[in-house]
Parts: C-alpha cells; structure tokens; sequence
C-alpha cells in the first residue's frame, strides 16, 4: 500500500505541476470517515466539538462564552456547498452581499465581517472583500464565531471571524474522487489522497486537487478555477510535529460584472430585466491567483502544555480588465447608460508568524487553563490603474446581450497605490474553573498597527494601538443546560476616504453578549439562544460615488441589537437537522434606521434523514429566508423571499455514492444584494449530479 500511495503522491504532483484536469476530492458517504480531523458524519454538540477560534483555549462548544456554528463534511457534501459564498449563506446570522459576480462583502449582527482566518491564523481580506470564489474542497470544516472576537484577530468590527480550518495528512491511507456536473455547463473534478509514506507512519502527506469549469445564467459569464493542495507532517519525536503546507486557488472569470445593473429608469420606475441580464462584455475578465504557505512545529509536554509556532506566507494577485455602468435610461427608448473601463494588476504580500503556549495550571485546588501568545505580520500591496478615457455608451437596456460595449483604449498602467502594513500584537487568556458549576474565561489583545502609503490619492500613514479587553462566564445550571456571557471590545482602522479624499478615523466597537446552551437527547443535539447588542463608532457607511467610479464614505455610529435562536445535531441516527433564527434591529447615533440594505430577519434550516436499509438513502432540504431589504436611499425594496434546496444521496455500491441536488427548487426570482444601489438576479433553479467513489 505504501509504495502505491507514495507513486500516487508523485503523480498528483506532477499533474498539480501541469495544471492538468484530476477527479476530487471524497464525498462524505453515510459511513464514517476514518479520518481523525474531519467531523464528517460526527454530531456537532456542545459537549463533544470543540474550538479553539474564540480565545486560543481549546474549549467545548458548551464551555465556549459566545455563538459559534460550524458546518463540516456532511452537510458541504450533502448540499454541494462547493464555494464559501453558499457555505457561508446557510450560517446563522450571516448574511452573503454578492454586490458583483467577483466581489462578495459578508455581514453578521449588522457590520461588516473582516476577520478571516485559516487554522486560526489571520490571513486578511484586502478591503474586507472576497475576490473571486474561494473553493471550500481544501477546508475539513468551517467555523463562524459571532460577534467581536478581539483575543484572536485585534482588528474588526462587532460582526463574525471566520475561520477555515484545513484538511490535514492522516494516519492511515484514504484516497477518493468527485466528478460532477450541473446547470450551464458546469464540470467540476476533485480528487483526495492522504497517509503515510514510511512504514512507521512518523511521515504522512496529503494532495487535494479540484477544478470547476462553467458557464453561467448571466449573459458573457465564465469561470474556470483550479484549485491545489499539498501537506506534509512529520512526527520527529512522540511529542514533537512539523507541519508545512502549500495551497493554490486560480480563479479565472470571463465577462464579470464591475458594479452590476442600473435599477431605475429616469423616471424612477423599477427595470424589468432577465434574470441573465448583465453589464459585462466578453473582453472583460477578473483573474485572481491566492497562494498560502505554512509551517508549523508543535511540542506537547508530558504535563499537558503545548507550545506552537506557525510561520505564513500569503500572495494574493489579480488581473482585472473590468466594465461599469452607470446612468438611469430613458424608458421609452432604453438609451442613457455610460459606461468607464479600466485594468487593474495588483499584488498583495503577507508575512505572519504567530506563537503561543496553551496548557493547565492549578489554583486553589482546581485545575485551570492558560493561552500565552503573540503574532507579529507585515502586509505589502501594489496595486496599478490603467484607466481609459474613451466615452462608452450602451445601447438600449433590453439589447445588451447582443450588443454589448466595444472595448475601449487604453492609455498605460500607473502605480494608484502602495501600501505597507505592520501590526504585532500580545494576547493571554485564562479559563478559570471557579466551580464545578461556574467557569470564567478573562484575557486581553495588546496590538500595535502601523502603516504607510498611499491608495488612490488618499494617504494611508497611520500609527495606532489598542488594548482590548474579554471577559465572559459560563454556568452550568444541570448536565443539559448552561448560562452564559461575555464582553469585549475592538476597533478597525478604516482604509475608506469620505468626501475630501481624507481617510477615516478608526472605528471602535463594543459587544455584549448573553445567552444559553443546552444538549438534548443523549447529547446527540445542541440548542442555543443569545441577546446581543453591538456598537460601532465612527464606522464607514457608503455615501456616493466620485467621478472615477470610486466610492467615498462618511463615518456613523451604529448599534445592532437583537437575538438568535439555534439547534443542530441529531434527533437520532438517521435524522440530522439544524435551524436558526436571527431578529435584530439596527440603528445609527439618531435613532433611525441604518444599513436598511441588511436583512433584520433571517431564518436557516437544514435537514437530511438516512435510510440505511435502502443503500443509505438520503433525503435533505435547506432553506434560508430572509424579510424585506432596501437600498440606502429607500428608493428600492426587495420584499422578503425564501430559497429552497433538495439533495438525495445513495450508494450505488461500496464505495461509489451518488447525489443530485437542486437548488433554488422553486425557481425564486431575487436580487443578490442592494449594498451599492446596482445588482443583478441570482441564479434561477439549477441541478447538479454528483458521484464519489472512495478507494
């Protein structure tokens, strides 16, 4: 077996090398997976799942002072959740803002979310967007942390951190394969081999591969995207592990929109588009390379301390030929909407390394636990605009497929922003078991943030640093339910300019949280329910747009508060669910509502039941709803709408399954988002079929 798996290793490497198509990576079956990381078919409860994303303490989710949802293995597969816009879509509280095809903004208890982390290492976004789809087959299982997470990440807003956490090298030899095809012509390939390559099993590796390639609903759109995996660990001592890792996701978009559909005729009145309609042209295109390297050694003491060091390289470039469209036509003749392009080459650079120490102590005749750590990063970005000046004008609204904007000149590339970025931070946090009942988790972030540069006129010197607080209880009122609280504050240094061109000050957070945790039958399921209230000073909030197309923004303070509702797990053996609820409010320093864009109710659910006497059979549904949304100006309003998801799964034999899902069943006609006063329809009804076959 040996042999066979280190020649498989090989071979992944060489087709890695040479971009070639692969299958993918394994499907979760109604067995489970023997893979000690995953948490495939593993009930998530409060008890058994535990995270360390919340204070770098490894807690259970029921010891954990704040609201935290992971989705893994089962329900990514189950549902062809193949991207982070639809996993992050079904989390409670989380809202998906796809203001363009190529660029996705993500909210939580009303703010911004811009903390994301892989293995519980920061890697930041660049503006807090998501360029492109980023591909969830190199991920074991996602985890959202609501509300300001202060102690891990140092900057950000009230909202959420996410954190990724990676598929790892296993003990023993799995190999699998994915083909699976859908709605417009979308191929996708993926392909999973892990385990040892000595015969002691000390050294284990892992390759993940997977390709997507697809046309679109919308008029022009293509994407191709390749993604590549490889890790390494090695076992030196029974106490001590290496860990490297490389990964690579290729996203290469044709015909994408840069802003999207005009709304409103000059009159005023609503424009009737099909739902494929877009801006785009066929010369645009939105090509975005993101690369992560890592290293990683961990000791683990015979006393219970673990000490770990992780050493990240992360470069992020695009290439982007882009078109936008602007203007309110006439409604008689549909004539009225200009057009600007531009290309803009960028490349982002981030240095991070982080360390700290975790383990027990006693006090007082009890045993406690103790996270030391620190993080030092460095973050450089170029980023050039080469911006024509030639006129471009649409024709009438309902002809753009056919006659689409010709491609404009060029004058040359300039250097419209450079910027660096240095943030070093100290953070320690204790888990204090006061009582059998009562356990109380306090600890800080010191962080130091500096910068310099500029980005499109606007200088980016500043010079910060901030001490941020966490204090949050846990108590245990019986063996099924327990009360909980916590505190924290955090502040996000703004890179948005307001009208003046002058960069805003930082925002400054606030988060109080309250709530309750609880497992029922048999531990099997976990329902939780939480009071939140969120305040944000000073925070960017969109107010126009210049004349080169870019947005400035005026500083508001905000306050989010509201409740959720959440139960996952399982009724029994063969019937999974998970629901949750959120209502909130949010309002700005008068008293009025602010970011009338963001849902104030959403609600999201799944369920599979499996039938094992008929070859593990499969049903399952999600749904998420969210009520009425508008734009900031309140010119337009999306009633509420809800979108339905079917899956069935079945063993064609022993180790190949097959899934058909369908999503959008109802064929709901909706926009994507009204952040920026453009958008455009989300897909119609789409099927796909998948199947998976494990060696």
């Amino acid at each position: 077996m040996l042999p066979t798996f280190r020649a498989l290793l090989l071979g992944g490497a060489a087709l890695a090398c040479a971009g070639a198509s692969s299958f993918a990576v394994a499907a979760e079956t109604g067995a489970d997976v023997a893979d000690a990381n995953q948490v495939d078919r593993v009930v998530i409860t409060g008890a058994r799942t535990r995270t360390s994303a919340v204070t770098g303490l490894d807690m259970s989710l029921r010891e954990t002072p704040q609201s935290v949802t992971l989705i893994g293995q089962g329900r990514i597969h189950d549902f062809a959740l193949t991207d982070v816009h639809q996993l992050l879509a079904q989390i409670t509280g989380v809202n998906v803002e796809r203001v363009e095809t190529d660029r996705t903004y993500y909210n939580s208890r009303g703010f911004d979310i811009t903390n994301f982390q892989v293995d519980g290492i920061g890697l930041p976004l660049i503006w807090g967007i998501q360029f492109g789809e980023l591909d969830t087959v190199l991920f074991d299982r996602v985890e959202a942390v609501r509300g300001a997470n202060s102690m891990m990440t140092g900057t950000g807003n009230p909202s959420a951190t996410i954190n990724y956490v990676r598929k790892r090298p296993t003990k023993t030899f799995q190999a699998s394969a994915a083909a699976q095809y859908g709605s417009w012509d979308d191929y996708r390939l993926e392909a999973d081999v892990s385990g040892p390559l000595n015969a002691s099993g000390t050294l284990a590796g892992r390759l993940i591969y997977a390709n997507e390639d697809r046309d679109s609903y919308l008029d022009h759109y293509k994407v191709n995207r390749n993604v590549y995996g490889a890790l390494l660990s090695w076992d030196a001592t029974p106490n001590l592990t290496a860990t490297v890792g490389w990964s690579m996701q290729d996203n290469r978009a044709k015909g994408n929109n840069w802003g999207a559909l005009p709304l409103l005729y000059s009159d005023g009145s609503r424009i009737d588009y099909p739902r494929s309609a877009s801006t785009a042209a066929d010369w645009t295109h939105w090509n975005v390379r993101d690369q992560t390297a890592f290293a990683e050694l961990s000791w683990r003491f015979d006393n219970g301390w673990q000490v770990k060091t992780i050493g990240t390289y992360k470069r992020f470039e695009e290439n982007a030929k882009l078109l936008y469209a602007y203007g309110a036509p006439d409604k008689t003749t549909g004539l009225g909407v200009l057009g600007m392009a531009g290309v803009y080459p960028s490349v982002y650079e981030n240095y991070i390394l982080d360390g700290y120490a975790s383990g027990p102590f006693k006090l007082f005749g009890r045993e406690h636990q103790l996270v030391i750590g620190g993080q030092t990063s460095r973050s450089h970005g170029h980023e050039y605009e080469d911006f024509s000046a030639d006129t471009i004008v649409y024709g009438p609204v309902w002809d753009w497929d056919s006659a689409q904007p010709a491609e404009p000149t060029f004058p040359g590339a300039y250097l419209a922003a450079d910027q660096v970025d240095r943030l070093n931070r100290f953070y320690a946090a204790a888990h204090l078991n006061v009582t059998d009942q009562l356990k109380i988790v306090g600890g800080f972030n010191a962080l130091w943030l500096k910068s310099k540069g500029f980005s499109y006129g606007a200088d980016q010197a500043r010079d910060a640093s901030k001490v941020s607080p966490y204090l949050g209880a846990v108590y245990d009122l019986n063996e099924n339910v327990s009360l909980y609280a916590n505190y924290t504050d955090i502040f996000n240094p703004q890179a948005e300019v307001d009208v003046n061109h002058v960069k805003l000050d930082p925002a400054h957070g606030k988060s109080y949280e309250a709530g309750f945790k609880s497992e029922w039958f048999n531990k099997r399921l976990y329902v939780t329910g939480a009071v939140f209230t969120s305040r944000q000073a000073n925070l960017a909030e969109y107010a126009g747009t210049f004349d080169d197309g870019k947005s400035y923004y005026a500083g508001v303070d905000t306050k989010a508060t509201g409740y959720e509702l959440e139960a996952t797990g399982a009724v029994n053996a063969q019937w999974r669910v998970s629901l949750g609820w959120t209502d909130m409010s949010i309002k700005d320093g008068d008293g009025d509502a602010a970011r009338v864009y963001l849902p104030r109710k959403t609600l999201k659910a799944s369920t599979t039941y499996t039938i094992p006497a008929l070859r593990n059979l499969t049903l399952g549904a999600q749904f998420r709803w969210q009520d009425d949304i508008q734009t900031s100006d309140q010119t337009i309003t999306q009633k509420a709408y809800g979108v339905l998801d079917l899956m069935a799964g079945v063993d064609i034999s022993e180790k190949v399954r097959a899934t058909l899902n369908i999503k959008n069943a109802t064929d709901k006609g909706y926009l994507t988002s009204l952040m920026w006063g453009q958008s455009y329809y989300a897909a119609p009804r789409g099927v796909s079929m998948r199947l998976d076959y494990a060696f």
